[in-house]
């Protein structure tokens, strides 16, 4: 028996076992997926579309779940969800696109022009940077941040603007945004680089041969064919940022609050709440019946937007295929 396992496995044999693997992890995604949505479907089921409109305050309403004990009436599913996919929206787009510039030209800059000994130093920390754990961004956040936000952004006439609506202290939407995207952009700088680097260089080369400069034989040139892979990294990064949770739930504020553009610049210094972060901040509560179903019905629309994150990088991948590279 042991000299049969030691042999070399034929195509067949490895196709078979490799493709059960597969179907093994297809299949407990999807019964990951059925089974968020049968816990999920009371909530859906007592709010319908109205779930995902702004039904007064989501605090409240969560408060009033918790204390309905074993048995919740149909009142106690009402719920809201809008304040946490507006403040969920805003970080993720927010983030996205700040980093998306900062990304691509930093990707430019070490493939292109930057000295030897600078790109082996930065390639590395980049990609550490990439696996830094959230909690230590946010602790940095609340530490330093949003006390320098609160103490020297925020006047004393932006506070009494809006006090009889909601508190400026200094955690808000900046604050989470700016962490977000120093958490997300090496994502894009390490998946920008690879994407770059992966152009065949003759293509740049015979740009620069007709007289046009580095700078923009890498831009018309190279960026330009690797624009796949430039999406892919946004949308992988668009994935981290739409699920952070622990980060997010320390700098924001932790208020399911909707931060108002007519506000005016005071817009980005009002707290806020996302989906994920949401449902750390409540876990301890899940045990409560309409609790769990609200929580598993805001895990389900991360499932679904997760999803269709991934799909899009997929699809933003294929391109590549014509240039023979893998992005």
């Amino acid at each position: 028996m042991l000299e049969r396992l030691r042999e070399p496995w034929t195509d067949r044999r490895a196709e078979r076992v490799l493709g059960a693997l597969a179907c093994l992890v297809l299949l407990i995604i999807i019964f990951m997926i059925v089974f968020v949505a049968l816990r999920a479907w009371p909530s859906f089921r007592e709010n319908g579309l109205s779930w995902f409109s702004a039904k007064g305050n989501a605090d409240v309403q969560m408060s009033r779940m918790v204390n309905s004990g074993a048995n919740p009436t149909n009142a106690d599913y009402q719920f809201g969800a809008w304040p946490l996919i507006f403040g969920t929206l805003l970080t993720t787009v927010f983030a996205t696109v700040l980093g998306l510039v900062f990304s691509l030209l930093s990707a430019i800059f070490i493939v292109e022009f930057a000295p030897e000994g600078i790109r082996r130093l930065i390639v590395p920390v980049v990609r550490l940077l990439a696996a830094v754990p959230s909690v230590i961004y946010g602790l940095i956040g609340i530490l330093v941040l949003t006390p320098f936000v609160g103490n020297h952004l925020i006047s004393s006439g932006r506070k009494k603007s809006v006090e009889f609506v909601i508190q400026l202290s200094g955690t808000s939407l900046l604050v989470a945004v700016v962490i977000l995207t120093i958490m997300i952009t090496p994502i894009m700088i390490a998946i920008t680089v690879d994407g770059l680097y992966a152009i065949p260089r003759a293509w740049k080369e015979g740009a620069v041969a007709l007289g046009v400069n580095r700078w923009r034989a890498m831009w018309t040139v190279t960026v330009r064919a690797a624009r796949p892979a430039i999406m892919a990294g946004a949308v992988l990064a668009t994935a981290r940022a739409l699920g952070e949770a622990i980060m997010i739930a320390m700098v924001s504020g932790a208020k399911a609050f909707s931060p108002n553009p007519a506000d005016g610049l005071t817009f980005i210094f009002e707290p806020m709440n996302t989906l994920a972060a949401n449902i750390v901040q409540n876990s301890e509560s899940i045990n409560a019946p309409a609790m769990q179903a609200t929580l598993y019905a805001t895990a389900l629309l991360l499932l679904v937007g997760g999803f269709a994150l991934s799909l899009g990088s997929w699809i933003a991948k294929q391109p590549l295929k014509k240039y023979g590279t893998r992005a």
